[in-house]
């Protein structure tokens, strides 16, 4: 988004929507009054739940905003509704960087689904450490440009590993990559705002 857009108040239900900026800010303003800024440092999940409203902008003085906003199809239909604004840890280069996953987990937030979301920065010839495949795991290139087992995977494409082994992913440059790790047989709703 480029600097002083407006995104008017809108609503969601049943479903969860994570906010990842890795450039820029956004300013949230939502229901309850609660102004908000998610940057680098932040992350922004809305539990819709039952309802929720809420706005987004960028001031005419922020910077360009490049952001992921990623919608989480919920276990349950309207829950209870909610938001958490958290800091993230730091990024260490060629290590996992736990962002959100399920209630009751080890991640800083959390959201009612089975997923988890990891991000990493990633130099080329250091391979990530690997805990890709078992389950499934949706994997997308932010920056740069990685191999999954030796497959190009290039800026902006996503690549699905699944199977019962890790996979190897290696930066081809210096990259930020996203990574969800699903579980097939989880139960979801289908009945949110977008994720339906």
């Amino acid at each position: 988004m480029e600097p002083g857009t407006v995104i008017r108040m809108l609503g969601h239900r049943n479903e969860e929507t994570i906010s990842w900026v890795p450039d820029g800010v956004i300013r949230h303003d939502g229901q309850q009054g609660n102004e908000l800024i998610t940057d680098p440092d932040h992350l922004l999940v809305m539990n819709a739940g039952s309802g929720f409203w809420h706005a987004e902008e960028t001031a005419a003085d922020d910077p360009p905003l490049r952001m992921l906003q990623i919608f989480v199809r919920p276990h349950s239909l309207e829950l209870e509704p909610g938001i958490q604004h958290e800091r993230i840890p730091d990024a260490v280069r060629n290590e996992w960087r736990h962002l959100f996953g399920p209630e009751g987990g080890e991640a800083p937030l959390s959201s009612a689904t089975t997923s988890t979301a990891t991000t990493a920065v990633s130099t080329p010839g250091r391979p990530l450490r690997s805990h890709l495949g078992r389950v499934g795991t949706y994997l997308y290139v932010f920056e740069g440009e990685v191999t999954v087992d030796g497959v190009p995977v290039e800026y902006t494409e996503s690549s699905l590993v699944t199977g019962e082994t890790d996979a190897s992913v290696a930066a081809v440059e210096e990259s930020t990559v996203i990574a969800f790790r699903l579980d097939p047989d989880a139960p979801v709703t289908r009945s949110g705002t977008i994720g339906r």
